[in-house]
């Protein structure tokens, strides 16, 4: 997976900009990009994720996400 995620163009998730993220999304909290989730779900504030590494689900907060891959 570490290769994976230098493949992908991080974009930083500028919320002051209005920076938004959708579900199909892939989104990490580490500028590096690990570990990537794809988001599957969004409501109030939280995200459902999958780990695209593990396939493990996860609920976190959205605000724990500062990259997204970008378009």
């Amino acid at each position: 997976m570490a290769d994976k995620a230098r493949e992908i163009d991080w974009e930083y998730l500028d919320r002051a900009a209005s920076a938004e993220v959708h579900v199909g999304e892939l989104v990490s909290s580490d500028a590096g990009g690990m570990p990537i989730y794809r988001v599957m779900e969004l409501s109030n504030g939280r995200a459902w994720l999958r780990d695209v590494d593990d396939g493990a689900d996860r609920v976190m907060p959205l605000a724990e996400f500062h990259w997204k891959a970008r378009a």
